[in-house]
């Protein structure tokens, strides 16, 4: 799906409905784009309409970029700077993307169920997401 193209949106567009409509109960999947000014700006997802801006420092997906890791909540109602983009959601697993050296953005994926997201999906999903990274090219 990704070979052969290099292109950042083309392929977090791809890469958003294979995980959509690969993963079992997920009600959100796509990307949020690291701006300059460090907030996070909605790129490709799959689902209800999103949340545009995301601003830096609030969130599960600012706390991965934060963190420069994985971050996984199992009851977003349990975690106190969750931001409500689909009131559907119960479960959040964002991962932070890289290209070359460059922290570029999230790639997020919502559940109607708690705890949806297990280790394995972390390792997966980790994998697939630097797959992803490495078919984009830098800026």
């Amino acid at each position: 799906m990704l070979a052969g193209e290099s292109d950042l949106i083309a392929n977090a567009a791809n890469f958003s409905a294979l995980i959509f409509h690969g993963l079992a109960d997920v009600n959100w999947a796509g990307f949020y784009f690291l701006t300059e000014r460090g907030d996070l700006l909605l790129g490709p997802f799959c689902g209800r309409p999103a949340c545009s801006r995301l601003p830096a420092g609030r969130g599960v997906c600012a706390s991965a970029v934060a963190r420069r890791e994985t971050v996984v909540v199992d009851d977003v109602a349990r975690f106190s700077d969750h931001i409500v983009c689909d009131t559907a959601s119960r479960s959040e697993i964002a991962l932070p993307f890289f290209v070359g050296e460059a922290l570029r953005g999230v790639f997020d994926c919502d559940s109607p169920k708690l705890a949806r997201f297990t280790e394995a999906d972390r390792a997966g999903l980790e994998r697939l997401v630097r797959a992803f990274s490495q078919s984009v090219r830098p800026r």
